[in-house]
């Protein structure tokens, strides 16, 4: 199978060209380097059935003359600006780099007669629903960042496209994604404050904010074992791992891992991190248990080997 992977050189990205490598795929792997870096897919360069191409998927022409040189058989779409944070003052990233780059995959897909999509959603597109269980049937879907409510967007013309084009895609709503490779989030910022100034750490928010982590490749695995839909439309699975973890625990767990002691936290106050930031969710992944798949790491666990794997 050929398969373009759009965003394929980013965190998510690169793990699954990866994977589908191995499987015996040709990867076509697409990226502007706004979040992925060279370096990801560097190991993939003389690999004959590895091909990069440097360009923005938001780019109607570009990404046109993408599909119309390689002939993929699916497309898995990953681009988009996944620093939350970042975005909060700039929503037109979003616009751009998130709702813009689905539209011109979509219309691609339609134009070239390709017929099945995977597309990395979040739980963001719930927003903050306090301690309700997120299933995939949660109504009043109502994202309060600028990136979940692209993510929401997208999941509409993914819903368009695919009834009026015939396509078999593949959805997974997921949480807070670590692992190797990881360019950006509370994991990375810990880390890289830490090894600045081992005395004191700052924490955006109250340090109770709760979410669950999961680890990159269980993800990755999730994804190869469902990627091949054969149902019309849209298949929808909320994808997580078991507990959750605090921003003061993932704290704790980095100070214990690099050897610091008494080092002082600094808290910046409030529920939430920063706008738009979802303090707590709960999922519910009762759908995808069912069907015989769970992650291998729990969040604890997703969290302490992401902060070895990074140090």
């Amino acid at each position: 199978m050929k398969a373009i992977v759009v965003g394929g050189a980013g965190f998510i990205g690169s793990h699954l060209c990866d994977a589908l490598i191995r499987n015996g795929n040709t990867v076509v792997c697409v990226d502007n380097f706004s979040l992925g870096t060279r370096e990801n897919v560097a190991h993939l360069k003389k690999n004959p059935l590895f091909r990069l191409y440097d360009a923005d998927a938001s780019s109607a022409d570009s990404l046109s003359a993408i599909f119309e040189k390689e002939h993929p058989e699916c497309v898995f779409h990953l681009a988009a600006n996944s620093d939350i944070q970042a975005s909060a003052s700039d929503p037109e990233v979003e616009y751009r780099n998130t709702y813009t780059t689905t539209f011109q995959v979509l219309d691609c897909m339609r134009k070239y007669g390709v017929k099945k999509l995977f597309f990395a959603s979040t739980s963001a597109v719930y927003g903050d629903k306090g301690d309700t269980v997120l299933d995939e049937n949660t109504s009043n879907l109502s994202p309060i960042s600028y990136y979940g409510a692209a993510k929401l967007g997208s999941e509409a013309l993914i819903s368009a496209f695919s009834y009026m084009n015939e396509m078999n895609v593949l959805v997974f709503r997921f949480p807070n994604v670590i692992g190797p490779r990881l360019t950006h989030g509370v994991i990375f910022d810990f880390i890289h404050r830490l090894k600045d100034n081992p005395e004191q750490l700052t924490i955006l928010g109250d340090g109770n904010q709760t979410k669950p982590y999961m680890y990159v490749l269980d993800l990755v695995k999730a994804i190869m074992r469902y990627m091949d839909v054969s149902d019309p439309g849209i298949t929808l699975y909320n994808v997580g791992t078991e507990g959750t973890t605090s921003v003061k625990t993932i704290a704790d767990i980095v100070c214990e891992e690099m050897g610091l002691k008494h080092v002082k936290y600094i808290y910046s106050g409030g529920k939430s991190g920063w706008k738009g930031d979802v303090p707590k969710f709960q999922y519910c992944m009762d759908k995808i248990h069912s069907s015989g798949w769970r992650a291998e790491y729990s969040s604890d666990e997703a969290v302490r080997k992401t902060i070895r794997q990074n140090l």
